[in-house]
């Protein structure tokens, strides 16, 4: 029996995703491609390696766990081993994968990209819009631009502060200004009720004896499109409310943001001395929103 570094791979994106469909999303190959490989390598090694629960998500039997340590550890090599050889080449080329919450992705890195790609023709740029911290030391990501100071990494997790992402609050341009300070506060959902934006409303909406509004959502990017459709008003990002029309800000009146949260660029220690990466992190701290 031989096990190849490309079957282990499947069973990391399984552990991962706990889903046929997500794990086939981080490898880009379909959900039958995925089942395949998996089956073809429980045959080889004579034994099963997940097992599928009654609410359609996988878990790993003794034999799978133990399988995964292995190839977690033998992607740590191959990642260190990439970058060992990608470090002797100081060239603006190759791909930089960048990762962030949907609503920075869409709204200030992909306006900006077509610049730093004019200005480098041979780099690659994959931005990957997603509100899971993806891992720097597995290689989910080259770069990550978190909402808040990172808490873990290591010393092989670099973070520097970048910018600020100033809030403010928001209604429907189709509301005239009397009807929408009587809106409802449009906020998120239950577990994302940690967040400083969050708290914020909820306190706000308590203290001036204001409703909630009967839809919650999981993302900055839904709270916008949610105001926008006059469902109601809430905390949104000034760097993507100031310039969109259908929107009215409604404490413009009192000169400063209600509430401010620090960006903060995280790069894997390894990495930051790569040409690419240093392009690209010259492009964000020149972007990023203060």
């Amino acid at each position: 029996m031989q096990i190849n570094w490309n079957d282990l791979r499947y069973l990391l994106a399984i552990e991962r995703g706990r889903t046929l469909a997500a794990a086939a999303r981080v490898l880009a190959v379909d959900q039958t491609t995925v089942a395949r490989r998996l089956a073809a390598m429980q045959e080889a090694i004579g034994t099963r390696l997940y097992q599928r629960l009654t609410d359609g998500t996988l878990r790993l039997t003794a034999s799978g766990e133990r399988a995964v340590l292995h190839a977690e550890r033998i992607e740590s090599e191959i990642g260190a081993l990439d970058v060992a050889l990608a470090g002797v080449d100081d060239a603006v080329s190759g791909t930089v994968r960048v990762t962030s919450v949907p609503i920075i992705v869409n709204h200030i890195l992909i306006p900006a990209a077509q610049a730093l790609l004019k200005r480098h023709s041979k780099l690659r740029l994959e931005l990957v819009a997603d509100a899971r911290d993806l891992s720097l030391t597995r290689r989910e990501a080259d770069l990550a631009l978190r909402l808040a100071r990172p808490k873990t990494g290591g010393t092989k997790v670099l973070a520097r502060r970048v910018g600020a992402v100033r809030c403010g609050v928001y209604a429907s341009a189709s509301s005239s200004a009397r009807a929408a300070k009587t809106l409802p506060w449009v906020t998120y959902d239950e577990a994302m009720a940690h967040l400083p934006q969050a708290r914020w409303i909820a306190e706000t909406a308590v203290r001036t004896h204001k409703a909630i509004a009967a839809i919650y959502v999981n993302d900055a990017e839904a709270l916008l499109e949610a105001v926008i459709a006059g469902l109601g008003r809430s905390l949104l990002p000034c760097v993507v409310a100031e310039g969109d029309p259908r929107l009215q800000r409604l404490d413009a009146k009192l000169g400063t943001p209600v509430l401010s949260r620090e960006l903060w660029l995280l790069m894997h220690s390894e990495l930051r001395t790569l040409g690419r990466i240093e392009a690209v992190v010259d492009w964000i701290e020149q972007i990023a929103p203060h």
